[in-house]
């Protein structure tokens, strides 16, 4: 990643855009009717561009299938193949050639160094390794490192705890859901997981270490210190939390803009200081199936200044917001899910939660269901004093629904506990 820092990613924009005019179907069929491309400066290259788009992806994929167009070299150049995880849509297949792939694994030991994670950690991946790329790369980048990896595919629950405790492993890498489903099922079990070795706590996938609530369960449940890393399969890792408050950086590997809501001009981060809109982002490493201009559809707000921690460049307050996509509408009110939970993980009592927008005639209405342990008593009380904060910090009243504990589902993968659509 610091090869590739040095370099800057911008500055390697023009020669990249001549190579896909070059060779690269799809770019040769999206960039045709364009003014001339070649001998412009990064920046004006970078403006003349048009935005890329899920929805142009999937197209390619469904006219060109199974792979896509989007190729700089032969089909017999590329060596891995991974697929989305299809939460937002038609799932997207992407490959990788050698030299892409030491790309990504070179951003993954980047995020694990700004994350604190060292040569000698023991780092547990409890998850199934299916065709998602996040498992394989985060997994080979901590070997890479020098870290031992520790595989906990194929395993329950409670046998990944086992495992954890006899390797005693210092560093957890799994989604926030699932880190905190862990921690249930250590605590049924009677293991005391905060007095453990683990002294980091790595989350992907979804919000979770940028939520504060969500970051005060997840640190008080392990003892350990918990960061956010955020990533997408079409883009690579692009970005990690530094530690201070809910901030989080983006590797210098990407090109990184804003597109403002409403607007249909996006500048450059450091140009949009404490501006909120849709993060746009480029990935000219990896050359041989880039993304230029990328509408990731995630939400973030850029910081009005540099972060304390002392790292160069823009950064995002919050991490990811949510999705653009990801809001709705209830009774006049803009509700995102990271709100949502962020309340709901206040309350101790609560182990796990759903919630849902229902019709009540004419009208929407939050329903939210949640699994409290305890006497009839504390669980009204839960509920009620629930309502009355979500009430506070969503402008909203909504319905809370107790639900026998243990019968909300469980996710290993990305939680699906937000039925907002």
């Amino acid at each position: 990643m610091r090869r590739e820092a040095a370099a800057g990613a911008l500055e390697r924009l023009p020669a990249l855009v001549a190579q896909l005019l070059d060779a690269n179907p799809f770019y040769q069929r999206k960039y045709r009717d364009l003014p001339a491309l070649r001998g412009l400066s990064p920046e004006a290259l970078l403006a003349r561009l048009p935005f890329l788009t899920k929805a142009e992806l999937v197209a390619d994929q469904q006219g060109h299938p199974p792979f896509g167009s989007n190729r700089t070299v032969p089909l017999e150049r590329f060596t891995r193949l991974h697929r989305t995880s299809g939460t937002s849509g038609q799932p997207l297949y992407w490959l990788d050639t050698p030299e892409t792939w030491a790309w990504w694994l070179d951003c993954w030991q980047e995020i694990y160094l700004r994350a604190g994670v060292r040569a000698d950690d023991r780092v547990f991946f409890p998850f199934s390794f299916g065709p998602f790329i996040g498992f394989w790369s985060a997994f080979e980048a901590a070997a890479r490192l020098g870290a031992m990896a520790l595989p906990g595919g194929g395993l329950s629950t409670l046998q990944r705890l086992e495992l954890l405790e006899t390797t005693a492993a210092t560093v957890l890498v799994a989604t926030p859901t699932y880190a905190l489903h862990l921690a249930e099922a250590a605590r049924e079990r009677g293991m005391d997981l905060a007095s453990g070795p683990i002294r980091l706590t790595l989350h992907a996938g979804e919000p979770g270490a940028s939520v504060p609530n969500v970051k005060a369960r997840l640190e008080a449940a392990w003892g350990a210190r918990a960061v956010d890393h955020v990533g997408a399969t079409e883009v690579g890792p692009w970005g990690v939390g530094c530690g201070y408050q809910d901030h989080l950086h983006i590797l210098e590997s990407f090109v990184a803009e804003l597109l403002p809501a409403g607007s249909s001009e996006a500048r450059l981060l450091e140009h949009a200081l404490g501006e909120a809109g849709e993060l746009v982002l480029s990935n000219p490493g990896r050359w041989a199936s880039p993304v230029l201009r990328y509408r990731t559809g995630d939400r973030v707000a850029v910081g009005e200044g540099p972060c304390p921690c002392g790292l160069p460049g823009a950064y995002l307050r919050g991490g990811v917001i949510g999705r653009v996509d990801g809001m709705v509408v209830v009774r006049g009110v803009n509700v995102f899910p990271s709100a949502i939970e962020n309340l709901v993980r206040g309350f101790a009592e609560i182990g796990e939660f759903e919630a849902e927008v229902v019709r009540e005639g004419e009208l929407a209405q939050l329903l939210v269901r949640i699994e409290v342990a305890g006497s009839v008593a504390e669980e009204e009380r839960v509920a009620a004093a629930l309502a009355a904060e979500l009430h506070r910090g969503l402008s909203l009243r909504p319905r809370v629904e107790l639900v026998p504990a243990g019968s909300l589902p469980r996710y290993e993968l990305k939680a699906g506990r937000f039925k907002l659509g």
